[in-house]
């Protein structure tokens, strides 16, 4: 089973309110309840802090995340969008009735829930200011306690502010862009790795840095989305390139159309027209490139090959050992 606890909170009793940390709740709940292809994916418990009758509570807070660790899942995932907190002895998640910061959930309790669950993979991840903090200790900031099947993401260092817009958390918005494809690989697979890799890429040296720590030996994927390529197509790859370095030999009749065709070419041939057409969806996804010419058309029409990149060969082995 896959569970997760989504917590956006806007409305604060005692402090600053925030504005676009329960739609955030609400976007990351709609792309983890379901994959792409609209099967089920986690099942998600929201909580939500919009007003004084529909707040959350401390005691509310804190009761949910221990449930949602209490269980032996294949993944456990808790989301925070809200107000953050940090002193010496540690950081904080503030909830709607927290009157000064050290009276929110502590990070290092959640921290510790999630370490003892007999979940066999859990994630955190907090878009409030501060948030990088977890997972440290507060004796000792140069430990981090993540143990095994533990993954910490964070909008921001413990130094930093998480920076809000007028659609929402730009942490948030990022993690459901990458969580929506933009961060899926080849099999349309969206695990934390390349979520992280993604909201790292797209922000800037100057900006809010998020923060990564991780106990995995491997990652479990998040979601799965429509990948750009077919499976079987995929899985041919070997077929055209049984070997490291080999070279994929082309001529005129792997290329369907006749412009640019000379008197003394070959014509289409269809069988090799359409494995033409495979190697040029490998060529757009970075998996093959032509030898010694611009473009495959060129290839083709010039008699040249075509030969892996180092994706390419990344995906081979992976074929070739039968790991998809």
């Amino acid at each position: 089973m896959r569970k997760a606890l989504v917590v956006g909170i806007n409305y604060y009793q005692h402090s600053r309110a925030l504005h676009g940390c329960v739609d955030d709740a609400h976007r990351v709940k709609s792309l983890l309840e379901r994959h792409d292809d609209g099967s089920v994916n986690f099942d998600v418990r929201l909580l939500t802090g919009t007003g004084p009758t529909d707040d959350v509570r401390r005691a509310d807070l804190k009761d949910c995340i221990q449930e949602l660790f209490s269980t032996d899942d294949e993944i456990a995932l808790f989301y925070f969008a809200g107000h953050g907190y940090v002193e010496p002895a540690g950081g904080y998640i503030l909830a709607s009735d927290s009157r000064r910061g050290d009276e929110g959930v502590s990070l290092q309790e959640v921290v510790a829930m999630a370490n003892l669950s007999k979940a066999r993979n859990r994630l955190i991840v907090l878009d409030s200011c501060y948030s990088g903090i977890a997972g440290d200790p507060p004796t000792n900031t140069s430990v981090v306690e993540v143990k095994e099947g533990m993954t910490i993401l964070t909008a921001s260092t413990k130094d930093q502010y998480a920076i809000e817009d007028d659609e929402g958390g730009v942490f948030t918005a990022l993690f459901a862009d990458a969580l929506g494809g933009s961060a899926a690989n080849l099999l349309g697979e969206v695990t934390p790795g390349s979520v992280y890799a993604h909201i790292d890429q797209s922000l800037g040296r100057w900006d809010q840095r998020p923060v990564f720590k991780t106990n995995v030996k491997s990652f479990v994927p998040l979601r799965k989305v429509q990948p750009p390529i077919a499976l079987a197509d995929l899985k041919r790859i070997t077929e055209f390139f049984p070997s490291k370095g080999w070279h994929f030999q082309l001529d005129p009749s792997f290329e369907p159309q006749d412009e640019g065709r000379t008197a003394d070419m070959p014509r289409a041939n269809p069988e090799n027209t359409r494995t033409f057409a495979i190697l040029q969806r490998y060529n757009r996804l970075n998996l093959v490139v032509p030898v010694d010419a611009p473009h495959m058309w060129h290839a083709a029409m010039e008699s040249r090959a075509c030969k892996l990149t180092v994706l390419g060969e990344h995906y081979r082995r992976l074929v070739e050992h039968q790991r998809i």
